[in-house]
């Protein structure tokens, strides 16, 4: 007989640990199915040891830059080693945690491999091959995403995807990534930091596509400083190793480079493979995304899905919404479906990018009538004291009958902490504020998120320092 619980979680990731320990929270009696650590690909092979390592970037960097401060400094090598145990520590500590949670919420945890069975049970393969079958009220699949690979550029010697990467002791002399997206870029604003030289190619016309263009522009500008080479438009055809650790890439039209490291960065796939759902009747798509609809619900009553698994924005603190989303219902309250056109989005390179909403190109494709305004943060005097001036806020707002501006669509900013400041401008995006609103609110001064506050008084047809 199986065990009976309300719910069932497959996968500890941040979509499974939130709806674990929320529903518990709630009184629920839940179970969670893990086949690794908790925390998933987000805490032990994503997000936080990426930012640790963009961490020991910024301070190499601000170390370099003492001597404007009027600090003496020898900048000396950096050791890695360090660096990773330090990444190490820290995951090893959130790891810690959220095994202490599973027991504080008295959530049952479940180690191995979940596999959905026809009848909604859960079947768990432990690595030994023990087996437990577990029946919940309701099932929640969150197994989350893999990296995608590229034929020929198979994980291995020079060639790394993230996986491989955010557990490297050594830092190498020249880098090849494979795609400009938001996290090829962290990877070469990382590297590049730390002494890497570092080309980017990427087979879109511009890297960070989809990004507002002022912003990417920003952020084009300043890897160029850090002489990070961006080829775009180009297709990379294979590689050829050396017999001495590096390897030589051909791409484009019969050009060659030779590099000590290969990280591959085309995005991520749904890891679905250990679910079993070939023996059940939940739908999935021909890019193997669990088919949902807006509140999480597969095709098969009493299963839902979350997080990467499933064809949404693949951003833990979406996973976190959509676990919310679900339990709520399980609850019977009334749950309100993620508005993924307006969620946070937050790339940890130097410089930061944040946003919510529209940008001015993809309002307009929507058909928005629109009034932009945007500021600079070399005129903010926070900006000014940290040394870091490169960025802007861009604020996009709907156009009033009159020509004024009305409703903020989007916002937008590239700078110095910006994913720390977005906060403002993403509640003002979801409350469908006006610019006469916001600007009403006081901003902390000396600041960075003035500028937000600036930009938006600006939008009024009145300004203080512009």
């Amino acid at each position: 007989m199986a065990d009976q619980y309300d719910l069932v979680v497959v996968g500890g990731g941040p979509g499974g640990y939130a709806a674990a320990f929320y529903g518990a929270s709630a009184g629920l009696n839940v179970a969670l199915v893990e086949k690794d650590t908790i925390g998933g690909t987000c805490l032990n092979r994503g997000c936080i040891p990426a930012k640790a390592f963009l961490e020991t970037a910024a301070a190499r960097r601000h170390a370099e830059h003492a001597a404007d401060f009027g600090i003496d400094v020898t900048v000396g090598a950096t050791d890695f080693v360090v660096a990773q145990a330090r990444k190490q520590k820290i995951v090893d500590g959130l790891v810690k945690g959220l095994t202490g949670l599973v027991k504080v919420k008295k959530v049952t945890y479940l180690l191995g491999v979940g596999a959905l069975n026809a009848d909604n049970s859960v079947t768990v393969t432990a690595e030994d091959g023990t087996v437990t079958q577990v029946k919940g009220d309701a099932v929640i699949l969150a197994a989350g995403s893999v990296p995608r690979v590229i034929p020929g550029f198979e994980p291995g010697g020079p060639v790394m995807t993230s996986d491989e990467v955010l557990m490297l002791d050594r830092i190498p002399a020249r880098i090849a990534v494979i795609g400009g997206g938001a996290i090829g870029c962290e990877f070469a604003s990382t590297f590049a930091d730390l002494g890497s030289q570092v080309t980017i190619l990427e087979g879109l016309p511009k890297i960070l596509p989809g990004l507002d263009a002022d912003l990417a522009n920003v952020v084009v500008r300043s890897f160029q400083k850090k002489k990070i080479d961006i080829k775009t438009g180009v297709a990379v055809k294979g590689h050829t190793p050396t017999g001495s650790g590096s390897t030589v890439l051909s791409f484009g039209e019969g050009e060659t480079l030779e590099v000590d490291a290969v990280i591959v960065s085309v995005g991520r796939r749904p890891f679905a493979d250990q679910l079993g759902l070939g023996n059940t009747k939940v739908a999935v798509s021909d890019r193997g995304f669990v088919e949902v609809d807006e509140y999480c619900a597969t095709s098969v009553d009493g299963v839902y899905a979350i997080g990467d698994l499933i064809n949404t924005p693949q951003l833990a603190h979406v996973a976190y919404a959509e676990a919310i989303l679900v339990v709520q219902q399980l609850l019977g309250e009334n749950a309100i479906p993620v508005d993924y056109d307006r969620v946070p989005w937050a790339i940890y390179c130097s410089p930061e990018v944040a946003w919510a909403g529209p940008g001015e190109e993809a309002a307009k494709a929507a058909g928005y009538d629109v009034v932009v305004a945007k500021h600079q943060f070399r005129a903010n005097s926070r900006a000014m004291i940290l040394g870091e001036i490169d960025g802007l806020v861009k604020i996009i707002a709907k156009k009033n009958p009159d020509g004024s501006a009305g409703q903020v669509l989007g916002v937008h900013m590239v700078g110095p902490w910006v994913t720390e400041q977005l906060s403002g401008g993403y509640l003002a995006v979801n409350w469908e504020a006006t610019v006469d609103e916001i600007a009403h609110f006081i901003q902390p001064h000396p600041s960075l998120s003035e500028l937000f506050g600036e930009t938006v008084m600006s939008l009024t047809g009145r300004s203080i320092n512009s």
